[in-house]
């Protein structure tokens, strides 16, 4: 199994700086061996040149019966053993090896048939050079890989914060603030801050689609609330012109069908009134398991309740009973008996043994007017409980039991 890597380790400006900084090391190090090979070879070459030019004259002294001169010899027991037989074999050539322990240039060649005659010149002062330049390199990239790194480090973090800015507003978007935008200084054409780059287009992006978003949504609220106070008016005069029919089977079915619009009309007044977010809750503290018990009475179900631990809660007695009563008439509407409503602490449950919810709801919560397959329909209610447990600041989520059924559950703030 490999091992899981640190969570900073998949960042961008981490990625940057590592390529940076590998890439940085690699043209320091190509740039160092083409420095270094080119120094060293004309500083050998000239120590040869030297040490040839040595060996020729110590040649032409032995010849003639002269004094070799100081560093030369012949067969001296120092002189490395591949030059002396290089030189026997009749060749001339050149080595660099060491002489009582200093770097010595030695140049070699034949005379009198089988013996070889040696030219030591000092090489130290070029092995100096050469160890100084190859420390100058050594410095000068770590230097140069630094100023870039610090270069590069800064222009990315500049990136990466707009990046986070951009990614910030869109999860504000994502949780309801559609008033959110990122207004980065290069969105359009070239500002002060600079031309425009591909950051900047990602948050125009972002902010264009925010703002038709919201335009759409604005709309469609006032469509909803336009409606529904229009259809108020017509529905009371039909309500009471129902109320004034004879008696008998057809009047009965207007009278419900007549007090389904009105309760649709209602809601969609509520769901206008939570999609402005402008609600305000009129907070009091209250025990949870008999407000339960009353939210179950009030929607004239046969629902048990088990209070399993009761808790005091600071929440709207009139918004959590909405909420309580909504799950528990979807949960007999949808689902089959028994319902069970469940008290822990600050955490209800309502259960039922039905079929279930749907995926798509347990996956991105209730949709207005949604259903599939005919199977389990929700209509608003749910949708309303989901609105008014966020205007209360609780948690409401949807899953289904293992063993099947419907559970919803809610999680409210204890005192």
């Amino acid at each position: 199994m490999r091992p899981a890597l640190p969570q900073w380790s998949g960042t961008l400006a981490v990625k940057a700086a590592v390529f940076i900084a590998v890439m940085c090391c690699a043209l320091a190090a190509l740039l160092g061996v083409l420095v270094h090979v080119q120094v060293t070879n004309q500083t050998v070459g000239q120590a040869r040149d030297q040490a040839l030019q040595r060996l020729t004259q110590a040649t032409e002294r032995y010849e003639a019966g002269d004094t070799l001169g100081r560093g030369a010899g012949v067969d001296p027991p120092e002189l490395p053993r591949e030059l002396r037989d290089l030189a026997v074999a009749g060749d001339r050539g050149t080595m660099v090896a060491d002489r009582a322990g200093r770097p010595t240039m030695w140049a070699a060649g034949p005379v009198d048939g089988e013996r070889a005659l040696a030219v030591a010149v000092d090489y130290s002062q070029q092995a100096r050079t050469i160890e100084g330049l190859d420390r100058a390199i050594l410095w000068s990239s770590g230097l140069a890989i630094g100023a870039t790194l610090l270069v590069g480090a800064f222009a990315v973090t500049r990136v990466t914060r707009r990046l986070h800015t951009t990614a910030l507003v869109a999860r504000r978007i994502s949780a309801g603030d559609l008033d959110a935008r990122v207004n980065d200084p290069r969105t359009g054409p070239r500002t002060k801050a600079g031309p425009p780059d591909e950051v900047a287009a990602v948050a125009a992006a972002l902010d264009s689609m925010a703002a038709s978003l919201q335009g759409k949504l604005l709309a469609e609220q006032r469509f909803t609330a336009d409606v529904a106070h229009e259809l108020r008016t017509p529905l009371t005069g039909l309500h009471a012109a129902a109320e004034l029919l004879p008696p008998g089977r057809p009047t009965e079915l207007v009278r419900d069908r007549v007090a389904a619009l009105r309760t649709l009309t209602e809601d969609l007044l509520e769901i206008s009134r939570l999609d402005t977010g402008r609600e305000r809750v009129e907070l009091d503290t209250e025990q949870l398991g008999p407000l339960a018990e009353r939210a179950v009475r009030a929607a004239g179900s046969d629902t048990e309740v088990r209070v399993v631990r009761d808790v005091s809660v600071e929440t709207d007695r009139r918004r959590l009973e909405r909420v309580l009563g909504n799950l528990v008439a979807n949960a007999h509407k949808h689902g089959r008996g028994p319902v069970v409503l469940t008290v822990d602490g600050p955490v209800v449950t309502v259960r039922d043994h039905g079929d279930g919810f749907p995926e798509y709801l347990v996956a991105h919560g209730p949709q207005r007017f949604r259903t599939e397959g005919g199977t389990r329909g929700h209509g608003l209610g749910l949708t309303i409980a989901r609105g008014q447990a966020e205007v209360l600041g609780a948690r409401l989520e949807f899953a289904n039991a293992p063993d099947g059924g419907a559970v919803a559950t809610l999680e409210l703030a204890a005192e």
